[in-house]
């Protein structure tokens, strides 16, 4: 292997692996390579990062090596940490949130007449965060709201598009294991995390 390439697996390596890399360690993943010519790649990663006045840098720590971030970005993770914190979605959030994935379009009623309680305040988050959206009237009396999903669910679930979603009755059972309270964080891939 080639130095530019030992390099460019090492940084791959460091990212995926989170937490810190051991010579010996990165030694038995690249499996030919010893730890003279890692701890040089390793050297030359670090001074592209400086270089280069990255918001990453490669850093020895824990008797390791990893990829981190450097602390004059700390203001802004700070508030990308705050924003996902203020993302995450309660039990009843969610609860609401399947049921108009799942039925759309969907009433409030019917919404309701499924959980059993008033979702009105529940809908309001959801409409505010955008992650659902009113998606017409339905013909009738009163002609109530039908709600649907949005572009921003799909991002925030990582989806491509409704059909991934998982099978409802595999949503249910992971989502009768969850302690009553316990907020529910939005994952790429994964609606039950």
């Amino acid at each position: 292997m080639e130095e530019h390439e030992l390099t460019a697996v090492i940084e791959a390596l460091l990212f995926v692996a989170g937490e810190p890399m051991s010579l010996g360690r990165l030694a038995e993943v690249l499996e030919g390579a010893d730890t003279d010519r890692i701890r040089e790649a390793l050297d030359t990663l670090r001074q592209n990062y400086d270089a280069a006045g990255r918001g990453l840098q490669i850093v020895e720590v824990a008797g390791g090596h990893q990829i981190a971030t450097r602390s004059e970005c700390a203001p802004w993770i700070k508030t990308l940490e705050k924003i996902k914190t203020a993302t995450r979605l309660s039990r009843s959030g969610l609860e609401t949130l399947a049921i108009v994935a799942y039925k759309q379009p969907v009433t409030r009623g019917e919404i309701e007449a499924i959980r059993g309680v008033d979702s009105a305040g529940v809908l309001k988050t959801l409409l505010e965060r955008r992650i659902i959206r009113i998606v017409g009237r339905r013909e009738g009396l009163g002609r109530p709201m039908l709600y649907g999903t949005t572009r921003e669910f799909l991002q925030y679930f990582g989806l491509k598009d409704l059909s991934e979603l998982p099978a409802l009755k595999e949503f249910k059972e992971v989502a009768e294991t969850l302690p009553e309270n316990e907020p529910i964080r939005e994952t790429a891939g994964d609606l039950t995390n």
